[in-house]
């Protein structure tokens, strides 16, 4: 913070944007308001709102938005008996995390108690935060920018891997494949209530999960995402660019996008994560809610196997054009397979 208004008792900017450097502008987004320096963009308030677990549920709950059930834990025991309420399995998390560190999916009681001893050091000040871990559900993101009255969604992203993995290590795919239209039109307007109800000036990331038709929002956030370059790409709009204008006053209607429509392009599109593996062999393969991603990679096509062959090529995968397939099934899924 002290770095940042040193730097502003310099220069004299017009004013700072913090929705372009992940989560940690945004936590000193209100400081820096109450130090005097204009925020560009979504307004501290607005930030807040979005990121106060117990405020932010509130608002879900007003506008009628599903969400998993959640609980905040100050201690072990308090954490078991939350998590008995919210029902297993659950993910416990600490937090304020960035790229779910220290994230882990329980699903019994010892499990819990294994976790906030090992993991986590847990006090009134830095509590743990546990929800509901929608099983076999599928998680879709959604980057969209907003000036305050027009929403403009550039892309829902549908991930190819299992609900659980760190959106950072799944692959996902624009348009999304395996959806309805009625629960697509759901993730799109509850887009535009939250962008609106969290009065959003810029860019916004929603992420989601579908279970048994059901449309849950995971959580939000009024800032840039990893995937606003993989979607600038895909659509062919550069994002960041228009929420940038949007910032310092222009609308998107002013700019020709207020109607955009993503699944008007034509192409499919694929992002790939690109894992270091090979260069480390000490680190574990298995993915998790915890990111081990390095890097990413995207492919471009007319189908969706010719996307997702042309992301493997350019993650530096070879693609076998013969031999056999080794499948691996954990226990508690084998029944699903047979």
């Amino acid at each position: 913070l002290e770095d940042v208004l040193n730097i502003c008792e310099h220069e004299q900017p017009y004013g700072v944007v913090v929705s372009f450097g992940g989560q940690t502008p945004l936590k000193i987004a209100k400081a820096l308001e109450e130090n005097g320096v204009r925020i560009l963009g979504t307004s501290p308030e607005g930030i807040d709102l979005a990121e106060d677990r117990e405020r932010f549920g509130s608002l879900l709950r007003r506008l009628k938005i599903p969400h998993p059930m959640y609980g905040t834990a100050y201690s072990v025991n308090n954490a078991v008996l939350v998590a008995e309420q919210i029902g297993y399995p659950v993910l416990v998390r600490p937090s304020y995390v960035l790229g779910g560190r220290a994230m882990e999916i329980c699903y019994t009681n010892d499990a819990v108690r294994e976790y906030m001893k090992k993991a986590v050091d847990v006090s009134p000040e830095h509590p743990v935060l546990i929800d509901r871990f929608l099983e076999d559900a599928f998680e879709f993101d959604v980057d969209a920018v907003c000036d305050g009255k027009d929403v403009l969604i550039g892309g829902v992203m549908e991930h190819i891997e299992e609900a659980g993995i760190h959106s950072g290590d799944s692959s996902c795919v624009i348009p999304p494949y395996m959806i309805s239209e009625k629960n697509l039109e759901e993730i799109k307007g509850h887009t535009v209530k939250l962008a609106k109800a969290l009065k959003v000036i810029g860019l916004l990331n929603v992420q989601y999960a579908m279970k048994d038709g059901t449309v849950y929002v995971l959580e939000v956030n009024p800032r840039a995402s990893r995937t606003v370059p993989f979607v600038s790409k895909a659509i062919g709009l550069a994002l960041a660019k228009i929420a940038a204008k949007v910032m310092v006053g222009r609308t998107l209607e002013d700019l020709g996008v207020k109607d955009f429509d993503f699944r008007k392009v034509k192409h499919i599109s694929v992002k790939e994560a690109v894992f270091p593996f090979s260069k480390f062999p000490s680190v574990p393969v298995f993915l998790g809610p915890e990111m081990r991603s390095t890097g990413e990679v995207m492919g471009m096509s007319s189908t969706f196997g010719g996307a997702i062959a042309k992301a493997q090529m350019g993650a530096g995968n070879t693609l076998p054009v013969e031999g056999r397939v080794f499948i691996s099934v954990n226990q508690s899924d084998k029944n699903d397979i047979t």
